[in-house]
């Protein structure tokens, strides 16, 4: 769940939005926009997948964003740059962010210990002298990890429907009346004694020492900041995140958004999947629309360089600082420069190439977003609908492709004179 599994303030918004017609270049902008909607529009033909957003960025702002195919394939309802879709484990950024808000504030320091926070313990069995972190849990090496009841009971059916055949999908869904409070959750999992607590539940190595990526982890983060802050981690990140970047249609929840933008979401093509929610919603759960995107991908490449709006320079520097090294994995991809998990900030992953970003997949959800630090230039695209195919891997990764050529395109044609 959460990875992509594939084969092999005023001046913050106006430097942040879509740019328009009518300044200088904008005939050569406009024939590169139309261009790239063409070559976007023809790999989609090759299927695989229903509908799709996308966004292009640098530090001056939105150079590009659209959406391609269908958000209803029955009723031939198309996808758009303001179709909502949740973006799974790309939340997980969210959650960085608002640890640096949240200790700009002085509601808690990255190396406090958890137990300052929460209302119950949590210790790994094996080292219960070691304390576990914020920077712990905001770099995975809490040595917290994600057991069978995580998968089993997290996700919740919206409505109260039967869910139609079987799906391919190590997730349960789950009843309406199953939702029970984040912190209820947490207890359970976590707290030695409690219905689903699991000594597998974290890893044989001390706190600090093991990369173990953790959707529970990033979870009982988030909880962290909502003890910590005195606010609801929902709250807490629309008032100073999702407000001040104006991302208007975006929110944690479906009863946040416009539902009548919403894409379905699909297995396959011709699987249509139940509407869901997750009780862990801060590791997967924000919902978006690819116009939104483009405006934080935007803050986050100025944030890399200096310039950002939702903090401090400084903050800035650790929300994006290298946390670990060598020792600190028993592995590393070296084989797909968008594989977010060779380093870490706080929740932001480095490639081995050192491109920042993340990934994201859950149930009818695959999404990626990352940025050239070099080049000041990112990508950010979601698909709504699951694949497990090599085609449809070749497919996402030409998408992919596609837009790191015109990225570097449309920053050239939209340069000041």
């Amino acid at each position: 769940m959460k990875k992509i599994l594939l084969l092999f303030v005023f001046v913050s918004f106006y430097s942040c939005q879509q740019k328009t017609a009518g300044t200088k270049g904008s005939d050569v902008e406009t024939s590169l926009k139309d261009s790239l909607n063409s070559a976007l529009k023809e790999v989609y033909k090759e299927g695989n997948f229903n509908g799709f957003g996308v966004a292009i960025a640098n530090q001056d702002g939105v150079l590009y964003n659209e959406g391609i195919g269908y958000a209803n394939a029955e009723r031939k309802e198309k996808y758009t740059r303001n179709t909502l879709q949740p973006i799974a484990s790309i939340s997980k950024t969210f959650i960085g962010i608002a640890l640096m808000k949240a200790q700009e504030m002085g509601k808690l320091k990255l190396d406090d210990p958890i137990s300052k926070y929460l209302p119950f313990k949590v210790v790994n069995p094996a080292f219960p002298d070691v304390p576990i972190t914020i920077r712990h849990l905001a770099t995975h090496t809490s040595s917290i990890t994600d057991t069978d009841f995580y998968l089993q009971k997290a996700w919740v059916l919206m409505d109260n429907v039967p869910v139609n055949g079987k799906f391919d999908y190590p997730q349960q869904f789950n009843l309406p009346s199953s939702k029970i409070a984040m912190e209820v959750f947490l207890r359970k999992i976590l707290v030695n004694g409690e219905e689903w607590y699991s000594k597998d539940g974290f890893v044989k190595h001390k706190p600090g020492a093991y990369y173990e990526y953790s959707n529970i982890g990033a979870t009982l983060a988030a909880f962290v900041i909502e003890k910590a802050a005195g606010e609801c981690y929902d709250m807490f990140t629309a008032k100073y995140i999702i407000k001040p970047l104006r991302m208007d249609s975006s929110g944690w929840s479906y009863k946040d958004i416009d539902v009548s933008k919403r894409s379905m979401l699909y297995e396959m093509p011709g699987k249509v999947l139940p509407f869901y929610e997750l009780i862990t919603y801060p590791d997967g759960g924000f919902i978006t629309s690819a116009e939104d995107m483009g405006k934080y991908l935007c803050e986050l490449i100025k944030g890399f360089d200096g310039k950002g709006t939702l903090l401090e320079k400084e903050s800035y520097k650790e929300l994006f600082k290298q946390q670990l090294d060598k020792n600190n994995f028993s592995e590393r991809n070296e084989q797909n420069p968008y594989n977010e998990e060779y380093n870490t900030g706080l929740f932001m992953g480095f490639s081995y190439k050192g491109y920042v970003g993340h990934t994201g997949g859950d149930a009818g959800v695959v999404s990626m977003l990352f940025f050239d630090p070099k080049t000041k230039t990112g990508r950010f695209l979601m698909i709504n609908t699951s694949f497990s195919t090599k085609a449809g891997n070749d497919q996402f990764y030409r998408i992919w492709d596609i837009l790191g050529d015109y990225s570097k395109k449309l920053s050239v044609g939209n340069k000041k004179p």
